[in-house]
This record gives structure tokens, sequence and C-alpha cells, in this order.
């Protein structure tokens, strides 16, 4: 190969090509690739596993960003690559260690000013020094699988949390907002094992909250639409979380079991300024209203917005505006409190 354009040119082909949709049992199907492209270097002797190992880099970043699509292999890619797998590694050792601790930030009714409930968020403190946030680890436990042990974990760990503020603050009926991954939601026996959690720790279903993404539930509907339906038989709360940035189909949105909906954070920090994003917001909110759902705000920061967002009768906001993401203990001083805003 004299140009790189040559082979580049035919990766396009070969995309355009297995794009054509192919009937199978009545279906149409089409076949995206993802494409990894590697080099040789002028006067660098080249081993052909050294290529391979690079082409397979080159295809996973492919993967990364979205498929359907080709990379051209870079250096940095192979040191990212060994950052993943040391990060992995990291976090097996981390979940050995019990490195893993949770954070939970109050979500507030704006009708009464006051804590309504909290969001679990997973922290890791690596060797007690060094705190790795969740934007880094979490897509590589994803990637994965360790996402399902973490998850289990984090679900139990909130439900033992959520049922010692039910017996401490049993007047203030509190809600504990859980988020599950889409490795997670895949699993065949997940309401299964949410169940276990549930009469392990004694907590009432109907005081949990399970938060999913759109794009969760836009691939098989209706397996999903099932599964949803068998986490409401444990009595629990459904939401969608970050509403608004997915790839949502509003015809089927009325099919969901939905209880929540949640505003992304990108509209409502943007709403004071931006009469698009106001209008978004309103919408979401009207929306939710008319599908018989309860709407929270999240990314709340100013008072302006609190005003905004109670005007257009959005029943909860969560943001630093009320409090950033606290430990339990924290959690708990602030419950005894009992601040109204």
């Amino acid at each position: 190969v004299q140009h790189r354009e040559v082979v580049t040119d035919f990766a396009d082909q070969l995309h355009q090509e297995f794009m054509q949709p192919i009937q199978l049992q009545g279906r149409s199907i089409s076949t995206p690739l993802s494409i990894g492209i590697a080099f040789t270097q002028p006067g660098y002797d080249h081993k052909a596993e050294d290529l391979l190992r690079d082409a397979h880099t080159a295809m996973y970043r492919a993967k990364a960003l979205g498929k359907a699509r080709h990379e051209v292999f870079a250096t940095g890619m192979l040191t990212e690559v060994l950052n993943r797998l040391q990060l992995e590694s990291d976090m097996r050792k981390g979940m050995e260690k019990s490195e893993f601790s949770l954070n939970y930030q109050p979500i507030v009714s704006l009708k009464t000013g006051r804590i309504a409930g909290f969001e679990a968020l997973a922290r890791w403190l690596q060797d007690q020094r060094r705190s790795i946030s969740p934007v880094a680890f979490i897509p590589v436990a994803e990637e994965t699988g360790l996402i399902v042990p973490l998850g289990q974990w984090i679900f139990e760990e909130a439900c033992t949390q959520a049922q010692r503020w039910q017996t401490e603050f049993s007047d203030a009926n509190l809600s504990m907002s859980i988020n599950l991954s889409s490795r997670q939601f895949a699993q065949a026996d997940l309401a299964e094992q949410l169940s276990q959690i549930l009469q392990k720790t004694q907590v009432q279903g109907k005081h949990i909250k399970i938060e999913i993404t759109e794009s969760m539930v836009m691939g098989d509907m209706d397996a999903a639409i099932d599964l949803m339906l068998n986490l409401k038989t444990l009595n629990l709360h459904l939401g969608i979380d970050d509403f608004g940035t997915g790839y949502s189909s509003l015809s089927y949105l009325h099919r969901f079991p939905m209880d929540t909906l949640k505003v992304d954070r990108s509209f409502v920090s943007r709403m004071e300024e931006s009469s698009e994003d106001y209008e978004i917001v309103r919408t979401i909110i009207t929306l939710g209203h008319n599908l018989g759902m309860d709407v929270v705000a999240e990314g709340v920061e100013t008072n302006s917005q609190v005003k905004l967002l109670r005007e257009l009768g959005c029943e909860y906001g969560q943001g630093y505006f009320f409090a950033r993401p606290l430990t339990a203990e924290a959690a708990s001083a602030l419950l005894r409190q009992n601040p109204k805003w």
C-alpha cells in the first residue's frame, strides 16, 4: 500500500456494503462494522503480532466511539489501552479491599422545600489516598462486566442505608434513587436479584427508585417492558434518568411503566439564559405530567432556577443549590437539621 487513503477508502466501501440490509426470517438486518487499521512504519521492524495488536486496539477505539466506523492506530491508543487494563486490575483489587463507598445527594420537594429522598452515587478512594472519578471507572466497569457485581453491591448498600433512615426518620417518608447500568438491566434474573436484596435489607420496595436511561429500553422494547413490569411487582418505583439526551421514541414512552422523569442537568443549567432550553424543560415537565409521572430537575444551582421550576410545576429538584453529594453520616446530620429551601 503506497497511500493510506487506499486502505481508508476500502474501509468506507466495506461499511457501505455491510450496511445494505439483508432479509433474514422476514426481517431486514444490516450489519455495522467496527474496523481498526494499523500501518507499518518506515525503518521499523514490525512483527505480525504487533500489527494485529495495534489493529485490534484501533478497532476497539472505533467501537467505543459509536461503531459503524474505522479508526487508524496511533501510539497514544496503546497507552490508553494499557491504562484501562491497569484501571480494571485496580478496580478488582479495590472491590476486594472495600475501597468503594456511596455518597448521597439530596432530592428536594419543590412544593415543601424539604428533603424527599437521596440519590446513591458510587465513589472510589484508592488506597485511602487517591479519589478516582466515576467518569473514569464507570465506563471501564461497564466494558469489563465489573459493573454487575459493583452494581449489586451499590444496590444492597443503598437499600441498607435507606432502611436505616426509614427507622430513624420514619415521618420523612424518604426515597432512595439507585442507578442501574445497561449490563445489569440486561440480566434475565435482575428482578430476582433485587427481590433478594430487598428481603435481606428489609426495606420496602416503595421507598426505592430505580433509574435507567432512555437508551437502555430502546433496543428490545417488549423485553424491556416485561422486565420493568416484573420490577413493579416488587413495588419499586421506576424513573428515566437524563431525559431528553438519549434516543427515545415518544410513540413508545407511554408504554413504559415509569413513575418519574429526570430532566437532564444540561437543560436546567441553561434555562435562565436560553429560551430554547427553558421551553425544553417546560415541555418535559408537561409531558411527564400528562403521562402521570413526577418530574425531577437535575443540576439545580441557583435560586432563580428553583423559582422557575416551581412556576412550571416541577415536583423535585436536585443539585448543588441544595447540597453536594454527602457521606451517609453527613446526610444523616443534614436530615436532623431538617432544612427548608
